[in-house]
C-alpha cells in the first residue's frame, strides 16, 4: 500500500494528462486529415499503435533513476552514431530498408514501419551533451574565458559528427534542430557573454549570408558546398510562394489557403474542403486550423505552452546539473519542432519537413518524443530519492 502512495506521490500526473491531451487532439486530428481518401489506410489505429509503443517506452524510461542515464550517455551516444552510419550503407533500391524518401536516405524501412534514426539520436545528444557539460563544470569549478572556449570546443566536437551525417541525407529538418539545443544548453551552460553574443552575432550573420547567396549565388553554392536545386526552391517558393504556385509554392499556398478559410471558429470536424498533401503528418496543423478556427488552433498553442511551462517548472526544480542540462535540451527541441512546423505552415519559416510533436501522424517522431518526455517522468519520479540521497551524504 505504502509502495502505491508512494508512486502516486513521485508520478507526474500532470505531464500525463498534457500527453492524452495531445492523444486525442492527434487522433482526431489524423482521423478529418483522411477523409479525402488520398492514402488508402487508416492512419487512426496505427498512431494509437505508436503511442502505447510510446507509454511503453515511457515506463521503461522511468524506471532507470538519472545517474544511470549519466553513466550511460556516451554509450548512447554512440549507438546513435552507429544507426546514422549504418543507415549509409542499407541499399537503396527499391523496396529495400535503405530506399530514399523524397530524396533523403533518413529511415529504415521495416514490417513495423519506418524508422527514422535521427529522431532518437537528439535525444542521444542531449544525454551526451548534458553529460559532456556537467563533468566540464565538476573538473573546472574556476570558470574563465579559456576553460568556456574549451567547453565549447567539446560541445562543436560532439556536434559536429551526427550533424555531419544527418546533412548528407540530406536532413536539414534534424540538423536545426541539433543547431537549437546546442544553443539552448549553451547558455544553459553559463558560458560568459563575452563569448556568447560573438558567437550567436556571427551565426546570425553567416546565416543572412548563406540566405543573400541562396538568392544570388546559387551555383557558387551548388558547386562548392553541394547544395542542391530542390534546397534553394524551399527558399524561393517561401518567400514567393505565388509566383511559383503550380511547383514548389503549392505546398505552401494551399497551407495558408486551408488556415485562412478556418476563420475564428472553423469549419467544424470533417467539414474541410481544401486539399493539402501530406496533411496528416507534417501539415496537420491545417486541418486544426481550417476545422478548428482561430479559436481551436490558439488552445492547441496554448497546451503546448502549457507543456513547456510544465517541463520549466520541473527543470528548475531539480538540483542535479546533469539533470537540469537534460530538461533544458528536451525543452529547446520540442519548442523549435513546434516553432518550426507552425511556422512553416503560415509562411513565417521555410518548409522543412519538421513534425508537430505529439499530433503529427509518424512512430518515429512519437517514438522519440516519448524517448525525451521518459527522461522528465524519470528525473521527476527519482528527485524525492536523489535528494535525500544527496542529504545524507552531505551529513
Amino acid at each position: 500500500m505504502e509502495n502505491k502512495r508512494n508512486f502516486a506521490n513521485r508520478f507526474d500526473w500532470t505531464l500525463a494528462f498534457i500527453l492524452f491531451t495531445f492523444l486525442v487532439i492527434s487522433l482526431l486530428a489524423i482521423a478529418s486529415a483522411q477523409t479525402s481518401g488520398q492514402y488508402g489506410i487508416n492512419y487512426v489505429p496505427k498512431q494509437m499503435q505508436w503511442y502505447v509503443i510510446g507509454a511503453v517506452i515511457i515506463g521503461i524510461v522511468m524506471f532507470f533513476e538519472p545517474d544511470q542515464y549519466k553513466k550511460m550517455s556516451w554509450y548512447m551516444y554512440g549507438a546513435g552514431i552507429a544507426l546514422l552510419v549504418l543507415l549509409i550503407f542499407m541499399p537503396e533500391g527499391e523496396g529495400q530498408i535503405g530506399a530514399p524518401v523524397n530524396g533523403a536516405k533518413s529511415w529504415y524501412h521495416t514490417p513495423i514501419g519506418n524508422i527514422q534514426p535521427s529522431e532518437f539520436m537528439k535525444t542521444f545528444y542531449i544525454l551526451a551533451l548534458a553529460r559532456l557539460i556537467s563533468k566540464h563544470h565538476e573538473i573546472y569549478s574556476l570558470r574563465s574565458i579559456k576553460t568556456d572556449f574549451l567547453l565549447l570546443g567539446k560541445i562543436a566536437i560532439t556536434l559536429i559528427v551526427p550533424l555531419a551525417i544527418i546533412l548528407k541525407q540530406p536532413d536539414l529538418g534534424s540538423a536545426l534542430v541539433f543547431f537549437a539545443i546546442t544553443a539552448a544548453l549553451i547558455i544553459v551552460a553559463g558560458i560568459s557573454w563575452k563569448i556568447i553574443l560573438p558567437t550567436f552575432l556571427g551565426g546570425m550573420v553567416a546565416g543572412g549570408t548563406l540566405l543573400w547567396m541562396a538568392l544570388y549565388m546559387q551555383d557558387f553554392l551548388e558547386k562548392t558546398f553541394g547544395f542542391k536545386a530542390y534546397q534553394f526552391a524551399r527558399i524561393y517558393s517561401w518567400l514567393d510562394p505565388y509566383s511559383y504556385s503550380s511547383s514548389d509554392g503549392y505546398h505552401l499556398i494551399t497551407s495558408l489557403n486551408a488556415i485562412g478559410s478556418g476563420e475564428i471558429f472553423g469549419k467544424g470536424f470533417r467539414n474541410r474542403e481544401v486539399y493539402v498533401a501530406e496533411n496528416h503528418t507534417d501539415f496537420i496543423f491545417t486541418v486544426i486550423g481550417e476545422e478548428w478556427g482561430f479559436i481551436g488552433a490558439s488552445i492547441v498553442i496554448c497546451i503546448f505552452f502549457l507543456l513547456i511551462y510544465h517541463l520549466t517548472k520541473t527543470t528548475l526544480l531539480l538540483k542535479d546539473p546533469f539533470s537540469t542540462y537534460v530538461c533544458a535540451g528536451i525543452i529547446a527541441m520540442i519548442t523549435f519542432h513546434v516553432f518550426e512546423n507552425i511556422g512553416m505552415t503560415i509562411q513565417l519559416l521555410p518548409i522543412t519537413g519538421i513534425p508537430l510533436p505529439f499530433i503529427s501522424y509518424g512512430g518515429s517522431s512519437l517514438m522519440g518524443n516519448a524517448l525525451a518526455i521518459g527522461l522528465v517522468f524519470s528525473m521527476r519520479f527519482h528527485y524525492r530519492t536523489y535528494m535525500f540521497t544527496t542529504h545524507d551524504e552531505d551529513e
